[in-house]
């Protein structure tokens, strides 16, 4: 191809200098003329101002000039359109190639999208020996272009399966190819594909039906059926699968798994009236695409995650104060799902926990439906419980085994690990340790007592201890405003959550009155505190199961009249169970005054309480509390249930720190492997079984020493 020359701009000579014109003497004009030579007009001008001068066409100045060396005098340069070398005189211009390329052949490699109407006569292309007859050889130039090379122009013999690159030497009537092999010591290839349109998943629609086109994003699973693999692409505008058939129960495009960023072309298909590609080629993108489609997308991506900046449902000062981090929380929920990262839900198995995991999951489920489809929480969501109140090893054990098994049936991603009522101790490190190995994100939010030295396993943590509060305002709050954040459509179906969740933790904080009062209209205080022992009691028999359709109609997200029988029942129950539990441990419970005035009381829960039961040990402990609470209205007590290694210990006008003590006691007690934590005034210790007297005696002592309040 030819352009204008950049150095002459098209005239083909460069200016050297400027002399004066030797006719005119610089004037311009001519001092005779011939007045036969001339026009009655030009008489008019000369008579007016006189004659150009005929050398310098009036100018006065003669250019003195030398033939452009770039375009050689042309005028124009030509280019390879190949290398883009300028081509000499001498060179092919013809063909528009520079001597070093036309000594170099171009081969044709074509890809999966073309068809015969993207071949040309002259040209040589690439292929591949499919079988062999008497008259000829047959060579696909890809899956759907073949072609005869006549066994008159064959020399040697090739075998099925050969790689073989053919001259096409004419295409005839019918599609018809002619062939004529070729033997190359030195050429190039070049990659031919269909130009198609560029489209995103959210452009894709019904209506598009055998279209052509083509896409670029993410490949976020891989699913292979018994017929097709089934590729799920992420891009800019949502997802969309990718039927890619070899043979049946076959791997597709073996090389290419989740987390890869793609071009795909293919035909516009329904399957079950959904959209699905149908591909014919499949490439993966690297160096500077790859990181311009990423970029592309992950910029649209950052736009859609964006949270609500919403008011929250009641005034809170430390609420307010979180504000930030509650909303840098709910943007990382949106962009793990809108990459179609499966989201772990973890949650403490009472009714803090369980009210602040449904409070999110009620809010990302629909969208991760919206951008997966309706089989999408199946594949990309998961919730369960968590019998201690931090992420247990037991815990990880199993979230990491199902996500790999997950990673290698459906190609899937490492999850977003959401950790709620729980997460915020040191007692979760050793977990958030395992899981980062795996390279699994983590977010918290949690309202126990926190240790700095988990923040660096996390890209996000909630804790009102953060801006100076404490654990009166309780996860589920906290969940259900960050809920609201990601999807404000939920906040009537969940604001009832955080009221559940403060009478069931027991929470004094001025926020529980008004979550509360704000539910007022819609359920008594009786009726909430009812939902909260209902979902502990169900809880306990679920264990490590979520109890899904059952804790949905406990909490009111189903059949109504289905939840009024069903909490009267489950509280019927568990009410019958607590009654008996209370008379076999006040009978047993020992009281000491300590030294503080504090009244502390101890029941040891596995020898003088029903076991494998409900109450477990640790709402068993709370109870005897209650009890003994409203015996002594007017005096600090403290309530420690034991058992061979563990104590569990909750408290009212004593003002310590668990979580400190548990750290002095393990500082103080070498070989007594304490540990444990939770609030600052109740929580649970474990240690070792064998010290258990000891243990007890400095954690008594401890007690003694802390402040009251009368």
């Amino acid at each position: 191809m030819s352009k204008e020359c950049p150095d002459c701009h098209g005239r083909g000579y460069e200016v050297v200098s400027t002399n004066i014109c030797p006719q005119c003497k610089g004037k311009g004009t001519s001092k005779s003329i011939d007045f036969m030579k001339i026009s009655e007009k030009d008489i008019d001008g000369f008579l007016k101002s006189g004659a150009a001068c005929e050398k310098c066409k009036g100018t006065g100045n003669i250019d003195v000039t030398t033939p452009c060396e770039t375009c050689e005098g042309l005028g124009r340069i030509y280019i390879c359109k190949v290398c883009g070398a300028k081509i000499s005189e001498s060179g092919d211009t013809e063909d528009e190639l520079c001597d070093s390329c036309s000594r170099s052949q171009f081969v044709y490699a074509l890809d999966e999208s073309c068809d015969l109407k993207d071949v040309e006569a002259g040209k040589l292309y690439h292929g591949i020996v499919s079988s062999t007859a008497s008259f000829g050889v047959f060579v696909d130039l890809n899956s759907h272009v073949r072609g005869l090379m006549h066994s008159s122009n064959v020399g040697i013999q090739p075998e099925v399966g050969d790689a073989v690159i053919v001259l096409v030497k004419s295409v005839k009537a019918g599609g018809k190819l002619d062939l004529i092999p070729k033997t190359l010591t030195k050429y190039e290839t070049i990659e031919l594909e269909k130009e198609l349109p560029l489209k995103n998943s959210g452009e894709i629609n019904p209506s598009m039906k055998g279209r052509l086109i083509r896409i670029e994003g993410e490949v976020i699973q891989v699913k292979q059926t018994s017929g097709p693999t089934i590729f799920t692409i992420s891009d800019e505008g949502g997802f969309v699968p990718c039927a890619a058939f070899e043979s049946a129960g076959k791997r597709s495009y073996p090389h290419i798994d989740a987390g890869m960023i793609v071009s795909i072309t293919g035909e516009v298909t329904l399957r079950d009236e959904q959209v699905q590609i149908e591909v014919m080629s499949m490439k993966l993108l690297t160096g500077k695409k790859e990181a311009e489609v990423r970029t592309r997308v992950e910029k649209v991506i950052d736009e859609k995650a964006t949270p609500a900046d919403i008011p929250f449902l009641i005034k809170s000062d430390i609420m307010e104060k979180l504000k930030p981090r509650m909303l840098h929380v709910a943007k990382e929920i949106k962009k793990a799902i809108l990459h179609s990262t499966p989201v772990i839900l973890r949650h403490h198995a009472d009714a803090d926990g369980i009210t602040s995991a449904i409070a999110i999951e009620r809010a990302i489920l629909p969208l991760i439906m919206e951008i997966g489809g309706t089989e999408a929480e199946y594949y990309f969501y998961k919730r369960a419980p968590s019998k201690a109140p931090f992420y247990e090893l037991a815990d990880v054990t199993r979230d990491i085994s199902f996500a790999l098994e997950d990673s290698s049936r459906h190609g899937q991603k490492m999850p977003l690990v959401i950790l709620v009522d729980n997460g915020s101790t040191e007692e979760d490190v050793p977990s958030m340790r395992q899981a980062r190995v795996y390279g699994i994100d983590m977010l918290v939010i949690d309202h126990h007592h926190p240790d700095e030295i988990v923040d660096q396993y996390l890209i996000g943590h909630v804790n009102p201890a953060h801006v100076g509060g404490d654990f009166g305002v309780t996860s589920g709050m906290l969940c259900a405003e960050i809920a609201r954040m990601i999807n404000p459509n939920v906040s009537d179906t969940i604001k009832h959550l955080p009221a559940v969740s403060a009478v069931g933790d027991r929470s004094e904080a001025p926020e529980a009155e008004r979550y509360i009062s704000l539910v007022s209209d819609r359920y008594t205080l009786e009726e909430l505190k009812k939902m909260a022992l209902a979902l502990d009691y169900e809880q306990f028999w679920l264990k490590f199961s979520s109890g899904k359709g059952i804790i949905d109609d406990i909490l009111d997200l189903g059949d109504h009249t289905i939840h009024k029988n069903l909490v009267s029942l489950l509280c019927e129950q568990a009410d019958t169970m607590i009654k008996e539990q209370l008379e076999i441990c006040l009978f047993n419970v020992k009281s000491h005054k300590l030294a503080n005035e504090a009244i502390m009381n101890v029941i040891d829960v596995e020898n003088y309480a029903q076991k494998f039961t409900f109450p477990p040990p640790g709402k068993t402990s709370g109870e005897v509390h209650d009890v003994l609470v409203k015996r002594n209205p007017d005096k600090p007590v403290v309530t420690i249930g034991y058992g061979p290694d563990f104590a569990v210990i909750r408290s009212k006008g004593v003002l310590m720190n668990i979580p400190k003590i548990v750290r002095e006691l393990r500082e103080e007690m070498k070989g007594a492997g304490v540990s444990g934590g939770g609030h600052l005034v109740v929580g649970s210790i474990k240690f070792v079984e064998g010290m258990r007297t000891e243990v007890l005696s400095k954690l008594a002592d401890k007690i003694a020493h802390a402040k009251v309040e009368h």
